[in-house]
């Protein structure tokens, strides 16, 4: 039985945004996904190759965020659908939960592009003032999720140790990159 060819994927556009479209290299069936495996079928040329790449990338960064505001249009117009989407998605309740719950903390416009889904989950629990100035400090120093939650840790915990002397909380001073040595201020 031949494959489909019709279907539409999604790539990134030159402005950043996704567009539905299949990759030149798809439409001749020259690769293949499946759940579990990306296989070429055949020689690439390496334009095919990385125009697959950042097809593939555009999904992986972009699916939490679809499917956070998928849950949420579903709880929202059918009430609580956890483990229906579960069945659904194949993702479990907690992880809807959690891509739900970031995407709340996040309006459309305030999402940033450059940063994954896990900084955004990072910074969820946030004050959206704080969520801002992290996400700055994020873009602007090349913060690794790793990096940031690191400094969040540093944060949180000067600022316990202040609490006990009625001092202003640590998110106030300045933060220093411990890659590039850059100096964040408030």
């Amino acid at each position: 039985m031949p494959r489909s060819r019709g279907a539409s994927f999604a790539h990134i556009a030159p402005t950043g945004s996704l567009e539905r479209s299949t990759p030149a290299s798809l439409d001749r069936a020259a690769s293949a996904i499946t759940p579990t495996s990306w296989s070429a079928g055949g020689e690439l040329a390496v334009s095919e190759w990385v125009e697959q790449g950042r097809w593939l990338g555009a999904i992986g960064r972009a699916s939490a965020w679809w499917i956070g505001d998928w849950i949420r249009y579903g709880s929202a117009r059918y009430g609580d659908k956890y483990v229906s989407a579960s069945q659904v998605t194949g993702y479990d309740v907690q992880s809807l939960m959690n891509m739900a719950y970031v995407a709340s903390r996040f309006e459309e416009s305030r999402r940033r592009p450059g940063l994954s889904f896990s900084h955004h989950a990072e910074l969820a629990g946030l004050a959206p003032e704080d969520q801002e100035l992290w996400l700055d400090r994020a873009e602007a120093g090349g913060m690794s999720v790793r990096t940031l939650r690191s400094e969040l840790r540093r944060v949180r915990e000067r600022s316990s140790a202040r609490v006990g002397l009625h001092a202003a909380p640590a998110i106030d001073d300045d933060v220093v990159c411990p890659q590039c040595g850059h100096r964040f201020a408030r």
